[in-house]
């Protein structure tokens, strides 16, 4: 059985007891949801449809759609009040408190956290995330995301990812959790996406993921963090929808590829190797089991009774709720979890409940609490400063740096996602990009884009015709002093690399210009763009869209403020003429 005294639960005798009795007290049904960890659609905060939910349902965990500030802190106090055994209300925050709430801050993601060095912005990036997401009654973050960036070619973990050297990863993942602790909150972290993302391209939203990394190489990157945050007392790990053949096949010599399943369905992986061989003790909880890594290889009815038996504690969301439930009871009516690997799973799940004080009832936060950390002028500052010290001087080969903009007239190209909604109405971050070069002395003409022409005039082939005339270009280097690219891309979950998308073909947007008129590229985002603009000999990583990033980048830019931020390796994406 589950050894609760010892790392990373620390219970006493009564803690224990609490856990026991609990579990004693339960019907399959409430063993059952303890299991799951249920987002709530509930509109608004429904007091009768929250208590209605818990009644039927009895999960143990939370996870929330993003309301306000307000409406999260009363929704979550109602999940707690009406249900029998206190809820782990879990949040997502990789880059700081504004994933849990629109209100809260964003401070910096783990690329630009690693650019900076020093590990002050990932320290920070944990102490806000817990303070804000604490605030409004969460006491279980998702983080730290510990993937290595591998492979330049994966977008998933691009700007997620603290970099690509393992002691890096261990150390920005260490500082994070030294934020989360000193935060002042009950909270416990999550390690993530076991056995690792980051050595492939592909996204495990959309496929089965898969570290092919060789068991030695795996020990020396992967292994390396996952020891040194499971002997540090990390209380849960992440189990992403990832294969790891190499460590299949260690586990399992014979394996046939078609055996081969992700970590959240190979028992090899999570008790061979996770509870074995790295010797964790916490808890396991799967990704999100909407993904189609975990879905597109066993049907559902198999697939979540399969994770159960093969170690993972707890099943992050359901499809049909109900008919999820159902999968289970039957998984357990036939076998597939045991009655010991039920109890199992339930001792960590409400160990891990008592370990964050819960077996004595929650204390929930005061509303002042909330009012005082959610968006504050210290995790204000703490974005700022990231600004100032990570945003990253890439490549320089034509020293066209400083820019004196007195002057100077910009030609002004914003790249950005492919609006997918009727809703789009234009890209505010173009409107901030041209104030903040003004401020400074810049005249700006902003370039246009296929998507604006089409809000503007409507759907008509006169604004492919306008993409299309570049006009003379004498008469463009005569007017334009430099040309300022803007790339400003993200997104997951719909395909599986996210690169450069040009508003239109052979457009005036497209860069013809770098051979004309000397041109800075900044992405607002992703690292690795100079794939796809390989010929600019001025690129700059500014990691962020907020003012705070566009400002220094500018700044930085002019000389102003000077270029502290590391780039590693990957930027360059495996190719000599992106140096150039």
């Amino acid at each position: 059985m589950v050894n609760l005294k010892a790392k990373p639960f620390y219970l006493n005798d009564q803690q224990i007891c609490w856990v026991e009795q609990s579990i004693k007290s339960m019907s399959l049904e409430e063993k059952l949801g303890q299991l799951f960890v249920i987002m709530t659609y509930l509109p608004g905060v429904d007091e009768s449809g929250i208590k209605n939910e818990l009644d039927t349902w009895h999960q143990g965990g939370l996870r929330w759609q993003r309301k306000t500030a307000d409406e999260t802190y009363e929704q979550n106090r109602l999940y707690q009040k009406h249900s029998r055994i206190p809820l782990l209300i879990a949040a997502n925050c990789d880059t700081g408190g504004a994933e849990c709430v629109p209100d809260g801050t964003y401070v910096a993601t783990a690329a630009q956290a690693a650019a900076g060095a020093d590990p002050v912005t990932a320290y920070h990036i944990g102490l806000t995330s817990a303070r804000e997401s604490g605030s409004i009654g969460a006491n279980w973050l998702f983080n730290p995301v510990c993937d290595i960036y591998l492979n330049w070619r994966n977008t998933i973990v691009n700007t997620r990812s603290f970099g690509e050297n393992p002691d890096t990863v261990l150390d920005m993942a260490r500082a994070y959790i030294r934020g989360v602790r000193d935060s002042g909150f009950s909270m416990a972290c999550t390690a993530k996406h076991f056995p690792g993302d980051g050595t492939e391209e592909r996204d495990q939203h959309l496929v089965m993921g898969c570290n092919d990394l060789n068991a030695e190489d795996w020990e020396n990157s992967f292994g390396k963090v996952y020891r040194g945050l499971i002997e540090d007392g990390i209380e849960s790990i992440m189990v992403g929808h990832i294969c790891q053949p190499a460590l299949s096949r260690k586990f399992l010599p014979g394996i046939r590829d078609e055996e081969i399943l992700p970590a959240t369905l190979s028992p090899e992986l999570l008790i061979g190797m996770l509870r074995g061989e790295l010797g964790f003790n916490g808890l396991i909880v799967t990704d999100a089991t909407q993904m189609i890594g975990f879905n597109a290889v066993m049907p559902r009815q198999k697939a979540l009774p399969a994770a159960i038996a093969a170690g993972c504690d707890m099943l992050l969301f359901t499809n049909d709720t109900a008919e999820d439930m159902a999968y289970l009871r039957a998984g357990v009516e036939n076998g597939i979890i045991t009655s010991e690997r039920l109890d199992e799973a339930l001792m960590r799940i409400l160990g891990l409940k008592a370990r964050l004080g819960l077996n004595e009832g929650y204390n929930y936060p005061a509303p002042e609490i909330r009012e005082k950390y959610i968006g504050c002028a210290e995790h204000l500052l703490f974005r700022k400063e990231a600004a100032d010290r990570c945003i990253t001087l890439v490549k320089d080969t034509q020293e066209l740096l400083p820019i004196d903009p007195v002057g100077k007239r910009i030609f002004l190209v914003y790249e950005h996602n492919i609006p997918n909604s009727r809703a789009y109405q234009g890209d505010k971050t173009k409107d901030l990009l041209k104030e903040e070069l003004e401020a400074v002395g810049f005249a700006v003409d902003i370039c246009p884009t296929f998507y604006d022409l089409e809000v503007e005039n409507g759907v008509s082939f006169h604004n492919f015709l306008t993409m299309m005339d570049k006009g003379s270009r004498e008469a463009f280097k005569s007017k334009y002093d430099l040309v300022l690219l803007v790339l400003n891309f993200t997104g997951y979950a719909q395909t599986n690399e996210v690169r450069i998308t040009w508003s239109t073909d052979h457009s005036i947007d497209q860069p013809w210009y770098l051979a004309e008129v000397p041109t800075v590229a900044i992405s607002l985002n992703l690292t690795n763009h100079l794939i796809d603009v390989p010929q600019a000999k001025t690129f700059i990583n500014a990691y962020g869209s907020k003012q705070e990033n566009i400002h220094a980048a500018v700044e930085k830019m002019i000389g102003k403020s000077t270029f502290t931020g590391k780039a590693e390796d990957n930027v360059f994406c495996d190719r000599w003429e992106t140096r150039l």
